[in-house]
């Protein structure tokens, strides 16, 4: 009858000491539920405040501009007005240098994704001589900066007569884009499982037909962050642009740098340019989202 008694009493201290919850464990459920939800949001709410603030100063008149901040159209919406884009289309240095800014990512984007695709299976599934040593030569790549190569290929391409145009600048982003798309795409297609190839040779699919039947529907995700990061980095890029475009190829990001130079003159036109510029690069992301989160998360779940 003792020994029953003490046992009792030393296992209900115990149970009670179970369900006391440490004040480190309470604060780790309470961020990661609803409070950190509404801080999240509120990061991303002042996250949008640079662009909420571009769009509604390029529907604003100049004058209003250089005279009191966007915020004041909550006070006088009535100042809102779309002449600043009409401006910009008379503006034939902008309207030009969107349509380059086109004619450079879109074939930079593509050529990026379709050798590096190929490069990539390659490397992946198919057997040659210094394959590993191949694909360890493009992973050095990844290292160089951009800035060593700009003035060798600079001289390279004014003895080809590339100089300045806007081929010349499709060239130099296919280049530097195409190690890291050989490196990811190879990576993610070693993962398809060799018993599906198989069963498709099997069939008698050759390996360009296995390629666009089977290993390109199965590496979409993969293929659309490839595309989305390309795109991304040779839209948004100046460099590359300033060293190897003139007047006549310049992109958007270049004409807007010239346009600084002059903003007493022209701020009706930098801000819906400037808004123009980050919102096409925006939609590109949000409409490939779904794809871009399933090929970062690819390789983080088996």
């Amino acid at each position: 009858m003792t020994t029953h008694t003490e046992r009792v009493g030393t296992t209900a201290p115990a149970e009670n000491v179970k369900a006391k919850r440490s004040l480190a464990a309470r604060l780790v459920e309470g961020v990661s539920g609803g409070l950190m939800r509404v801080f999240l949001i509120i990061v991303g709410l002042f996250w949008l405040v640079p662009t909420i603030g571009l769009l509604i100063s390029s529907l604003r008149p100049p004058e209003e501009m250089t005279a009191n901040g966007w915020w004041n159209v909550f006070a006088e919406p009535s100042q809102l007005t779309f002449e600043s884009y009409d401006k910009l289309l008379q503006n034939s240095d902008i309207t030009n240098s969107l349509v380059n800014t086109v004619l450079i990512t879109v074939p930079a984007t593509v050529l990026v994704v379709v050798v590096g695709a190929l490069a990539g299976y390659a490397f992946a599934w198919m057997e040659f001589p210094g394959r590993d040593w191949w694909f360890l030569g493009v992973v050095g790549l990844l290292v160089v900066p951009v800035q060593v190569a700009l003035i060798p290929i600079a001289e390279l391409f004014g003895k080809l007569g590339l100089f300045g145009s806007i081929f010349g600048v499709v060239l130099f982003h296919t280049g530097f884009g195409l190690p890291f798309a050989v490196f990811l795409l190879r990576n993610f297609f070693a993962e398809i499982p060799r018993e599906l190839l198989e069963a498709a040779r099997l069939d008698g699919a050759g390996e360009l037909r296995l390629f666009a039947r089977v290993v390109m529907p199965l590496g979409a995700p993969a293929i659309a962050s490839l595309g989305i990061f390309q795109f991304l980095w040779v839209w948004n890029d100046m460099l590359i642009a300033l060293v190897f475009s003139d007047s006549g190829s310049q992109p958007i990001t270049v004409a807007l740098q010239t346009q600084v130079r002059q903003f007493g003159n022209n701020i009706d036109v930098l801000a819906p340019g400037a808004f123009i510029s980050m919102v096409i690069p925006l939609a590109v992301f949000f409409a490939f989202q779904r794809q871009f989160v399933s090929g970062v998360m690819a390789g983080a779940v088996k």
